[in-house]
């Protein structure tokens, strides 16, 4: 699930909208306002840095030490897309694709969220990057192609993820499945949750090895998005996994249990 920034502090103003208990919050934690707040203040008087830290947060969709060479390979392959040359000069404009960041907890990035994260969970990480150690876990990284109304990811699969000897556990693909189709659902339709998934899986994937996850929009009915995925070897010669997603569109209270 994304959120996508300012998101967080609209639910801060709803949850506090009395301004008594928001000073109460905000003196708590200076860095969400110009300074610590000593008298009682309404909420439109303060003052929201958009960025509240003193430098940028890790980058996990960024190239590590870990990545194998197909994986830089397909990385630098699809972040060219990202670039066009047009024109007799070759003067360059931004593609129909584009990467993603990705964070290890996308409220704690998001405008206010820094210290919305303290009173929400201050511990939880997304799980997918949840593992601090390169290339243990899930490597990946997602290209958007808005026009097409598509995405790819490029995933590597650590020694963590291992089900059968050797081999990712089905579940590890499923995560990245859901992850990848729920992005390309949210970028679409907004705030989404997951209502069904339906996996088919057709070959193992060998640990270490790297996968490309093909999702595309079938269709939107109302509240409804439905995603078709294709998980492939890095050449797309060899199908490993088909699955289609049914996201339900909500509201940002949802999230919280509101």
């Amino acid at each position: 699930m994304m959120l996508r920034p300012g998101l967080a502090l609209h639910l801060v103003r709803a949850l506090y909208r009395d301004g008594s208990k928001w000073t109460r919050f905000a003196g708590r934690c200076p860095s969400f306002g110009q300074t610590p707040l000593s008298a009682p203040q309404p909420f439109r008087a303060l003052t929201v840095s958009s960025w509240p830290f003193s430098s940028p947060p890790r980058d996990y969709s960024l190239p590590n030490e870990s990545w194998a060479p197909e994986m830089m390979r397909l990385y630098e392959h699809y972040n060219a897309l990202c670039e066009a040359e047009v024109g007799e000069e070759g003067e360059k404009k931004r593609g129909p694709w584009r990467r993603l960041p990705s964070y290890n907890r996308t409220l704690k990035y998001a405008t206010g969220g820094r210290c919305l994260s303290k009173v929400l969970q201050s511990k939880a990480r997304l799980f997918t990057r949840n593992i601090e150690e390169p290339g243990a876990s899930f490597e990946y990284v997602v290209f958007l192609n808005k026009e097409e109304k598509s995405c790819v990811c490029v995933f590597q699969a650590g020694h963590l993820l291992e089900g059968p000897p050797g081999h990712v556990h089905g579940g590890a693909t499923a995560t990245i499945i859901d992850g990848t189709t729920g992005t390309l659902a949210t970028y679409v339709s907004g705030p989404v949750m997951t209502a069904n998934l339906n996996i088919n899986y057709r070959s193992p994937i060998s640990l270490g090895s790297v996968v490309l996850v093909h999702c595309e929009l079938e269709k939107i009915e109302g509240r409804k998005t439905f995603i078709t995925c294709r998980v492939t070897s890095a050449d797309g010669d060899k199908l490993h996994t088909q699955a289609t997603g049914l996201f339900v569109s909500i509201n940002v209270g949802h999230l919280f249990g509101a």
